[in-house]
């Protein structure tokens, strides 16, 4: 059988990655050409992007509309420098996960397999193209309404941020425009590329326990060296949990810090659409921009919600083979192995709390800040409803 390519699913991120300068050939960097055009990608359009953004949130503390219309981008720009330093710290983790994608314990063993997790990759497409569909629309917008709306007659910026010259002068506003462009499209390739990365490892995740499953229910349809065969089986398992492991170190803290300010984002992004024309170019950046955010999240808690679906059915495979007629030694193993198993896989941020379908709209933190803390549930949407409420209200005073 030909050997299945798990790689094939992220081959475009993997390029957009190499492209910002976020995946070396090696484990790590190496003075080379390509380091060099890391550095400058990080420094100029990701880091740059932000730090002009955050100087004019410092310099106009006291106008709130000013602080709104730059924080909430602002935000969004912050946690895709994060996602920058995190692939790069744990660079050798990803490369080790991407060998382990290749080994022979991952590969389906026949046609069926690859049918059965067939849904799963197709599911994960469809979230990458919505994501990046809503990506692209908001600097899409966010790049033309300044000109759609003759704002530049002005000289109106795409974003409000502070510049150590006068960007109302030619060319420095035109250059400063093409500078913000591009800024924007390489913070959310950075963004967006992770975010998919991860939702698709934890794909690969829930797809190899369906190849564990599969392969426990016809552990006896053939009577031949099942001992051997069970062997294989816990050796699967231990290589998934071990998979799952380095996956979720490397997301730990991007996942922990997209959550909060993607409440934050949405609920700054909510009161925006406010003050703005509706129906306008810059109306439709910012429904486009949130509509992104909101699939960001959902990315991560619907496929880490599979994980532990999928991780449940281990014991139900076991019960469901033909294990009646087995030796008393195979049986005294699959018995082991079913008690190992119970306890269901869960893809967490810093252990606080667990990527799934209740996550999206609650985080529990009861049982885990034992320090006077009283706020014991955050909830993502609500939260963000909370921050938009108060924006208003405040707005209003105005």
């Amino acid at each position: 059988m030909e050997k299945f390519e798990w790689r094939q699913l992220i081959t475009t991120n993997i390029l957009k990655l190499k492209i910002i300068g976020l995946w070396p050939e090696g484990e790590s960097y190496k003075p080379n050409l390509y380091t060099l055009w890391a550095t400058i990608s990080l420094t100029i359009f990701i880091c740059g992007h932000n730090f002009f953004q955050a100087l004019n949130i410092i310099f106009n503390l006291d106008d709130l509309q000013t602080l709104m219309a730059t924080s909430f981008v602002t935000l969004s720009t912050l946690i895709a420098i994060m996602k920058a330093y995190y692939v790069i710290r744990n660079m050798e983790i990803l490369k080790k996960l991407m060998e382990t994608l290749n080994s022979d314990l991952f590969q389906p063993k026949n046609a069926k397999q690859i049918t059965m997790i067939q849904p799963s990759l197709k599911f994960w497409k469809i979230n990458y193209v919505m994501c990046w569909t809503m990506a692209c629309g908001a600097i899409f917008f966010w790049s033309t309404y300044p000109i759609l709306d003759n704002s530049v007659k002005e000289y109106r910026l795409p974003f409000l941020a502070w510049y150590p010259y006068d960007t109302k002068i030619s060319p420095y506003y035109e250059i400063t425009y093409i500078y913000q462009i591009l800024g924007i499209i390489f913070v959310a390739i950075t963004a967006i590329s992770v975010d998919t990365l991860i939702a698709a490892l934890n794909v690969y995740i829930g797809a190899q326990f369906d190849i564990l499953c599969d392969d426990i229910k016809h552990l006896y349809d053939i009577l031949t060296d099942t001992n051997k065969k069970l062997l294989n089986c816990i050796s699967h398992h231990r290589e998934i949990l071990k998979f799952a492991e380095n996956t979720n170190n490397f997301f730990n803290w991007i996942v922990f810090f997209q959550f909060f300010i993607s409440a934050t984002t949405i609920g700054v992004t909510m009161f925006q659409l406010t003050m703005v024309v509706p129906l306008s170019n810059e109306f439709f950046s910012l429904v486009t921009f949130g509509m992104a955010i909101l699939v960001e999240i959902f990315m991560y808690c619907w496929f880490g919600n599979e994980v532990e679906l999928k991780s449940r059915k281990i014991s139900y495979a076991a019960f469901e083979s033909d294990w009646l007629n087995i030796s008393m030694e195979v049986k005294k193993k699959m018995v082991f192995f079913i008690l190992r198993s119970q306890t269901p896989l869960k893809m967490s941020a810093l252990n606080l709390f667990y990527l799934s379908l209740d996550t999206f709209m609650r985080v529990n933190f009861d049982n885990y800040f034992h320090y006077g803390c009283h706020c014991s549930k955050f909830q993502i949407l609500r939260t963000a409803w909370s921050y938009f409420a108060l924006l208003q209200q405040m707005g209003s005073r105005k």
